[in-house]
């Protein structure tokens, strides 16, 4: 059976332009599809959130070529430090510590986007944007699409189809595909301020009674902000006027970073948990958000869909260097058992940090500043604290290690 792609990717998001992006090299005859459409030249889900990149992500980007063009827009974090409003315990993380350049860096989702396009259009890879999926049939041959594009509805035949298409996977719905879901009854207020005092370079994740706050470094001085609010406030805080809400913010985080005094505009994500029971189907492999969507409470999120894109990349590429079908069986089996710890193991170490701060008890919260002091006072708990943050621990890949995918 002949077919028009070798890889469709369904979603042209950060995730999805990535893994363009990284297989552009094998020669792949590639197509991404979008259903959003661009505006301003860049697609709206490229929005200003800040985004935490893990040590790990930078090295995957350099291994795609795309770290030079990043780091420009990309604020570096050299200290961490967790602390729990009015208790006793905390702990730091130094990059001096780890040896390396930056714990992490942290750049607009925006900003990050419009790098990945600028690189996509280089490609030659086709780009249907916008276009809604219709249809999909997948079977032992391939998997044959049907899109409503500008030009009207056409079918499209791929070897393979990846799913990056979000939380709310249309493909992964379509396939039946079971997910495992927790509602936090949370939501993330995502914006930016300018603190009193310089950042110097340090990432803060506070947490409250009513919810973790994360401070993220960012240019100009400023601070990308993740406040988690009981779902039930939502409305009212996004309504606060701009005075109240840094009042807000100060009160839960104090003044380690003097008064802050400017804060940008509000965005509301609501919180869950959501992990796919399978990562591939026939044919079709789930990628970031669509296998799986974490609680932001240690930003690692788009970083563990970053390590997807390094595993199938390197799968894929393996099986065109070949010349093997990088839609069979045995290559996407290779890719679930590869990313299936780092997924199981990432899901429940976020899922078990949310539940232990948002707990009320007294015991629970003397125990828990305890662990933080442990943390901070044993440098061996310290440094494996450490390399999980930045994204070390399941760093198999060549592109996870900074090299060029062949």
């Amino acid at each position: 059976m002949n077919h028009d792609y070798d890889i469709v990717i369904a979603g042209g998001g950060l995730a999805g332009l990535t893994l363009a992006s990284a297989l552009a090299p094998t020669g792949a005859r590639m197509a991404v599809i979008e259903a959003s459409a661009p505006q301003a030249d860049k697609p709206p889900s490229f929005d200003d959130r800040a985004i935490a990149l893990a040590h790990g992500s930078r090295l995957i980007f350099e291994g795609i070529g795309l770290w030079e063009a990043i780091a420009p827009g990309a604020t570096p974090i050299e200290k961490i430090h967790v602390s729990e409003r009015g208790k006793f315990g905390f702990t730091h993380l130094d990059a001096l510590e780890e040896q390396v350049p930056a714990l992490g860096y942290v750049t607009l989702a925006r900003n990050l986007g419009q790098v990945l396009l600028e690189h996509f259009g280089t490609t030659g890879i086709d780009f249907f944007c916008p276009a809604l999926l219709v249809d999909l049939d997948n079977d032992h041959d391939g998997v044959t699409l049907t899109i409503d594009a500008e030009d009207g509805t056409r079918k499209l035949t791929t070897k393979l189809l990846v799913a990056a298409d979000g939380g709310q996977s249309q493909i992964r719905e379509r396939l039946g595909i079971k997910v495992r879901r927790w509602d936090y009854g949370h939501t993330a207020i995502v914006s930016n301020l300018v603190p009193g005092k310089p950042h110097a370079n340090i990432a803060y994740e506070r947490f409250t009674t009513d919810g973790p706050l994360a401070l993220l470094p960012m240019t100009e001085n400023r601070f990308g902000v993740v406040l988690t609010v009981p779902t039930a406030q939502r409305e009212e805080i996004l309504a606060l006027h701009d005075s109240d809400f840094i009042h807000l913010l100060q009160e839960r985080f104090g003044y380690r970073c003097g008064r802050f005094t400017r804060v940008g505009r509000r965005s509301a994500y609501p919180l869950a948990l959501i992990t796919a029971k399978e990562s591939v189907r026939q044919r079709v492999a789930l990628l970031g958000n669509a296998a799986h969507t974490l609680h932001p409470i240690s930003g690692q999120g788009f970083n563990l869909g970053l390590r997807d894109v390094a595993v199938l990349a390197e799968v894929v590429a393996r099986a065109m260097k070949t010349g093997s079908d990088p839609g069979k069986d045995a290559t996407l089996n290779n890719y679930a058992s590869q990313r299936e710890s780092d997924q199981r193991n990432m899901a429940l170490a976020t899922d078990a940090l949310a539940r232990l701060f948002s707990n009320p008890l007294s015991l629970v919260s003397t125990g828990r500043n305890i662990g933080l002091i442990a943390a901070d006072l044993l440098p061996g708990i310290r440094h494996g604290i450490a390399r999980h943050a930045m994204g070390l621990k399941d760093a198999h890949t060549r592109l996870s290690r900074g090299l060029t995918i062949e």
